[in-house]
């Protein structure tokens, strides 16, 4: 039995992605097809996809938000360079499959605001704690743009690569079957231990068998 199943509702409220662009797109992973998609108000995402994801196979399949510091510029602060470049591995191990790639940086805050959240980390905060002290949610993050660009693609049954059952959720709710999902784990080190038992304890990510402490069980 799956995680979860689509629902009817969800995919009749579901948005329009218009695809732009697409070439092909040489990495140390292999070649994957690289297309730029649009929203109807003007927002828009990436996806790598190598094969073809329609079928009644699930497609193994990544949702990645942007990460700037630690995709370009290397930050130890989190772990996200490190999902994405597993997910990029996987799907070319597979031969089929898809990262999409949202441009919603610090869990949707943006960049600028990304960073003075870091400076109240450095000050004693943690990752939820400090958004909350710039006086935005948890999470801003929508992951409708990625169902819609998944379904253009004929992905609507999907193995995630995630470690978050929110977004899991969020996929179902927009119509994109769910029937596994993979773990997402990077590198633990002594910059991001804190901000990964915050994602695991508060947001209840499932990341106790990366962090070896079986007391943190998700709230």
């Amino acid at each position: 039995m799956g995680l979860s199943s689509s629902s009817a509702r969800a995919v009749s409220a579901a948005p329009f992605a218009a695809l732009r662009s697409e070439s092909e797109l040489s990495t140390d992973k292999g070649v994957f097809r690289f297309l730029r998609y649009e929203s109807a108000e003007g927002e828009e995402a990436f996806a790598v996809v190598m094969g073809d994801l329609a079928g009644s196979d699930p497609a193994f399949v990544r949702v990645h938000s942007e990460c700037l510091t630690g995709e370009v510029f290397c930050s130890l602060k989190c772990d996200c360079r490190d999902q994405l470049e597993q997910a990029m591995a996987l799907v070319a191990e597979r031969g089929r499959g898809a990262v999409v790639y949202l441009r919603q940086e610090g869990r949707g805050i943006g960049l600028g605001n990304k960073i003075r959240a870091y400076a109240l980390q450095a000050r004693g905060a943690d990752t939820i704690e400090a958004n909350h002290e710039l006086g935005f949610p948890t999470d801003l993050r929508e992951f409708h743009l990625a169902a819609a660009i998944l379904r253009d693609l004929g992905a609507t049954s999907v193995v995630l690569h995630t470690n978050n059952p929110e977004k899991v959720q969020a996929l179902v709710d927009n119509g994109i079957a769910v029937v596994s999902r993979a773990p997402a784990f990077g590198t633990v080190n002594q910059h991001n231990r804190n901000y990964l038992e915050t994602k695991h304890r508060e947001l209840g990510h499932d990341l106790g068998r990366l962090l070896g402490l079986a007391e943190l069980e998700p709230a």
